[in-house]
């Protein structure tokens, strides 16, 4: 949570320039608030028993509770997901983080109603959690890698995409050219979740998380 809440606060003019082209001009500025929010109570220990699962979902709560617009719902809405997914244990591993991840995945589609190719957030979760199922064997340093990078592609890959969904549908043809908000916050999520293993030689503590892998976690 610390990583993501420092990459979001960074990035937090971008994405609201990004979503003033196409949506309500409030995206960084409603994540911005939120993540620091959270990381606030992680780090203090506030109302968490301290397992992943239980952290994840109070982390959702209080996303539904303190991020307005679209932002809120949907990504509160997909921690709580992954969280409640995960069994209620100090130690997770990656392949059950995966399927944590997924049912996240599941969680925001049904909300948003949203595809790949409809110019959403999807468009960089999708191909995340796919990279993470497919390298989660190897552990959750290079799978967690795998997802940021097509994280990352995805949400470029909205840029030539016409809006399907949300506020930008309006738009129309207009759409067309603009980075995709959403897809843009969930990849720098992700990208904040592999730095924060990447420099971790030793199991997570909650204030990233809670994550806690039955395998040490070591540089690569």
């Amino acid at each position: 949570m610390s990583n993501a809440n420092l990459l979001i606060n960074r990035q937090r003019d971008h994405l609201t320039d990004l979503d003033a082209a196409i949506g309500d001009a409030d995206h960084g500025v409603n994540l911005a608030r939120g993540f620091a929010r959270a990381h606030t109570v992680i780090a203090q220990g506030l109302h968490l028993s301290g397992t992943p699962a239980s952290i994840l979902s109070s982390t959702g709560r209080l996303f539904m509770s303190e991020i307005g617009g679209a932002a809120g719902p949907l990504y509160g809405s997909a921690l709580f997901a992954t969280g409640s997914a995960l069994p209620d244990t100090n130690e997770v591993n990656p392949a059950e983080f995966a399927v944590a991840l997924q049912a996240g995945l599941d969680r925001i589609q049904v909300l948003g109603a949203a595809t790949p190719g409809d110019k959403t957030m999807v468009d960089a979760y999708t191909p995340a959690v796919a990279a993470f199922r497919r390298t989660a064997a190897t552990g959750f340093v290079p799978a967690t890698q795998a997802a940021a990078s097509a994280a990352e592609a995805g949400m470029r890959a909205t840029i030539p995409l016409q809006a399907a969904k949300g506020r930008a549908s309006y738009l129309g043809l207009r759409s067309i050219g603009h980075q995709d908000p959403g897809a843009t916050s969930t990849a720098l999520i992700f990208r904040a979740l592999a730095e924060t293993f990447q420099t971790l030689e030793h199991p997570c503590c909650p204030t990233c998380f809670g994550l806690r892998p039955a395998q040490p976690i070591h540089r690569r």
